[in-house]
């Protein structure tokens, strides 16, 4: 029974982890140090983005087997965990609990049979400024060792004075106290010694007025020595604290120094590390947490903006749809816009387009086909969604109009209209955040509203579509070298569904469903890890059509039905 419960309880703890714990792991120069949910379990350190994410997989993992554990020479929160050339760069919130890290992961370490009895024997010191402080510490303690023993010893002589004193001026008043009862003249009006008849009360009072005042001069030695120890030792002080501020002045010179060479090294010479492109050595996982992070702060900017903006909706006019006059973009046009609406009408398992779903969330679907063009990825998306309460014709509005387009595109720096080519095809230019170590990025396109009619049924579904497509334009050429050009397809196709009341009331937003079907094609024009790419595709899209239909709704909630 013993054995089976203790060979249970071991497997237990070999599946349960180690340690775990929220630590900072630096990402990179311009995120700095960011919050990471960090594993240890069956000799492996592996990190999440929080402790409620860790169930969708890991950052990133290193085995501890050949890893070096090194704490910091000045930071005593931090240490560092490196593999060859990978390396963790990790702080703790107290000295206390970067102790408990590294004694884990020497354990850990030394458990795998790969720990050197060197490196296990070292022992370990919060940086070489504590190492400095032990020292002179336990000097200071030696020297002022004798000093605290001498001032106790004095301080107590003080106190025995303090009672002898007390018994010599008791007798002392006595006398006094008897010369005033008894108190006799000469002849010549001075006063004299009192005659006493008790015995007991007869005083030697030249004898107690010697003593009395030996003990008052043995007092004031002994004080004057207390006083002279004290300030002793309040120099010994104050050049601790000299020696002390002088320390922390060449240390934080020395980093200070080092910190100047570092940014001088990286404004002179900007290196493949620092900027995207196929050289670069950022890992995959920093890549990621720095876009990653860079997209939730634009996030969090583009809602505060939204609440501020709360109540300030520009009163909706739907764009007149006209023929379009004659230009060298119209051909294209018309022709991209059938092969795109063509496009996203087929199914999902139609003719072999070999979707794949990748996110799923409630009615929403979001799928894919792998492609990249010369090592980028340009994979086609396809999301599918059905949302209550608002029209096509409303969706496709707020997705072309470019007086909203600041309010649901949250990476947007810069927009303009470039040419209307008519009431209905406008071309754009769009400048985009840059979302670091990602170059800025910027695209020049046309876009096309378009209400398409039902052949078969002259009352029949309310569809209306808007298509994006990349284009040149000479006053925003592209390869400029400041940003890099996008290049896109996108195709918003929108049904409107309605299920009028059988009481025969008039329509409301009740009523009424708009089923979205989302194509896009992008090509980055740089070059990113392909797995952050996908990632970012990800996240991002359906955190997109998310927003940007909960816009819509908010927008259309208090106006008319737009079919």
């Amino acid at each position: 029974m013993v054995d089976e419960h203790s060979s249970d309880e071991s497997d237990s703890d070999f599946d349960r982890p180690q340690l775990q714990g929220t630590l900072h792991k630096w990402t990179n120069y311009i995120h700095g140090w960011q919050d990471r949910y960090i594993v240890l379990k069956n000799g492996t350190l592996s990190y999440y983005k929080s402790e409620h994410e860790s169930g969708y997989g890991c950052r990133g993992a290193i085995s501890l087997a050949k890893a070096t554990i090194k704490p910091h020479e000045f930071d005593e929160c931090r240490f560092d965990v490196s593999v060859n050339d990978c390396v963790w760069y990790l702080r703790a919130d107290s000295v206390e609990s970067r102790q408990q890290w590294i004694d884990a992961l020497e354990l850990c370490k030394g458990e795998s049979g790969y720990g050197t009895g060197s490196e296990n024997s070292l022992k370990r010191h919060g940086s070489t400024v504590s190492l400095q402080s032990t020292t002179f510490s336990t000097a200071s303690s030696n020297s002022f060792k004798k000093s605290t023993r001498n001032l106790r010893e004095k301080l107590a002589e003080m106190e025995t004075f303090k009672d002898i004193l007390c018994n010599q001026i008791d007798k002392l008043q006595q006398y006094f106290d008897k010369c005033a009862e008894n108190e006799n003249y000469n002849c010549n009006g001075a006063k004299t010694s009192p005659k006493i008849k008790d015995e007991k009360a007869v005083v030697d009072f030249r004898g107690e007025a010697l003593t009395f005042r030996a003990t008052t001069a043995g007092l004031l030695d002994t004080l004057a020595h207390c006083i002279e120890l004290v300030s002793q030792r309040e120099e010994a002080w104050r050049k601790r604290l000299e020696k002390e501020c002088d320390r922390r002045r060449h240390t934080e010179n020395i980093a200070r120094s080092y910190f100047d060479q570092l940014q001088k090294v990286r404004n002179a010479h900007p290196g493949p590390d620092l900027e995207e492109g196929p050289h670069s050595v950022i890992g995959d996982d920093e890549f990621y947490d720095a876009v990653e992070s860079g997209l939730d702060k634009i996030e969090e900017e583009q809602e505060l903006r939204g609440r501020i903006l709360s109540g300030m909706a520009v009163p909706v006019t739907p764009p007149p749809t006209s023929p379009m006059v004659q230009h060298h973009l119209t051909a294209e046009v018309d022709a991209v816009v059938k092969q795109q609406v063509a496009m996203a009408r087929l199914g999902v398992g139609e003719c072999g387009t070999g979707w794949q779903l990748f996110a799923e969330d409630g009615e929403m679907r979001m799928y894919r086909r792998e492609q990249e063009v010369d090592g980028m990825v340009v994979d086609p998306l396809k999301a599918v969604h059905t949302v209550k309460g608002i029209t096509g014709h409303e969706v496709c509005h707020y997705f072309f109009s470019p007086q909203y387009r600041y309010d649901w595109e949250t990476t947007l720096e810069h927009m303009n209209v470039v040419e209307t080519i008519s009431e209905d095809t406008l071309v754009f230019y769009q400048l985009h955040k840059r979302i670091w170590p990602a170059s800025q990025r910027d695209v020049v396109f046309w876009s096309h509203i378009r209400h398409l009619p039902n052949d078969q049924d002259r009352d029949g579904p309310h569809i209306w579509t808007v298509v994006n497509q990349s284009t040149e334009h000479p006053e925003y050429p592209g390869c400029s070298g400041k940003t890099v050009r996008i290049y896109l397809t996108v195709c918003l196709l929108c049904q409107t569904i309605v299920n009028p009341p059988k009481d025969g009331a008039p329509i409301s937003r009740n009523d009424i469903s708009c089923k979205i079907t989302y194509c896009s094609v992008v090509n980055p024009g740089g070059w990113a890890p392909a797995s952050v790419l996908r990632a970012v595709y990800k996240r991002e899209y359906p955190k997109f059509l998310k927003r940007f239909t909960a816009y819509v709704i908010n927008q259309s909630k208090n106006k008319p039905i737009m079919f």
